[in-house]
Order: C-alpha cells, then structure tokens, then sequence
C-alpha cells in the first residue's frame, strides 16, 4: 500500500531490499542523538529482517524527493494467549527532517495496515507524549504487564480491533533480547 501525502510531498511506501542500506544509515543516524538510545538500534532491525516476527508489509519507508528519510517496523509478539499483536521498533526520522510529520505519516499508516491485516493491538515504548496523540495508553492500564525495567507510562498499547481480552505477559521477538 503506497500514501502519497501532496502537502509534504512524502511517499510512505513498502520498503524494499535494495533500500536496506539507506535504512541502516537512517536509523544509525537518528538515534545517534537520541536521548534514549544503546547505538545499537540500527543492529537490530537487520535481525529482525532475519527473524520469524518480520512483516514485509509492516517494514515502512518515507520517501522525499526518492530519498529514504523515515522508517517504521512493526513486528509480531504475543501478549499473554494473544498471538496477533505487534511491536512499533524502531521509528526514524532523519534529524534534519524531524518536525514535518513524516514519524506521523508512517504510524498511521502502519496503523491501518496493521487493522487491515487482522491485527488487535500494537505496543510500544516510547514517549507518551507523543504516542498518545496516535491512540496508545500505557499498557498496564490495558493489563498488559509491562515488563521490567521500562518505566509504566512510556510503555505503551494501542488496541485495533474490538474484540477479545487482550491482557497478559509480553512476549517479543526473540531478537529483541528480552
């Protein structure tokens, strides 16, 4: 699914093998001034490549000018008996393109892949300030449990579909290492 946003002149877009590299520098480059960051994010999106949790179809690229600015991934984890959630790692905007709505662009339409393709909730850790302008509220409050070591508030759910309990334990991608 291609979104072609006329106002910014971004193509949010399915990213592609060949736009692997550009990705990599992207994420390395935006988390290097990161405020919460262990250097390492760029590693972990070529594992999650790798990994039976990756979605081609959830691995997004913004596009300007038919240059890679931004990057989102959602890949699949489980909470509790639920095994149709995901997890928003890594979001990357270029910092010189940081501001102009190209970190919205791509969670909205990850947003509505995601509900198309049948998925009930998607959590992420990160700040609530931000996120919640999207939908998601701190997990806990959704009785996921959130797990040790990341503050409460910061981790976050935003439910898609209506239907079934959701609650439980988070189980995430084994490339994550948690």
């Amino acid at each position: 699914m291609i979104s072609h946003n006329k106002l910014r002149n971004i193509v949010i877009r399915e990213e592609k093998n060949e736009d692997m590299t550009d990705v990599y520098n992207l994420i390395k480059e935006s988390f290097s001034t990161a405020e919460h960051s262990d250097g390492t994010e760029h590693e972990l999106v070529k594992k999650l490549h790798n990994g039976i949790s990756f979605i081609r179809e959830l691995s997004l690229v913004a596009e300007i000018n038919d240059k890679v600015v931004g990057y989102a991934l959602f890949t699949k984890a489980k909470i509790g008996f639920n095994d149709n959630a995901l997890v928003l790692a890594p979001l990357a905007v270029f910092p010189c393109f940081q501001r102009r709505g190209i970190g919205s662009s791509l969670i909205c339409e990850g947003h509505s892949i995601a509900k198309k393709l049948g998925y009930d909730c998607i959590l992420v850790l990160g700040n609530d300030k931000y996120y919640s302008r999207f939908g998601y509220i701190p997990a806990y409050k959704m009785n996921i449990y959130t797990p040790n070591g990341f503050p409460k508030e910061n981790f976050m759910a935003l439910r898609l579909n209506t239907g079934g309990f959701i609650g439980g334990k988070v189980t995430f991608a084994e490339e994550f290492g948690l």
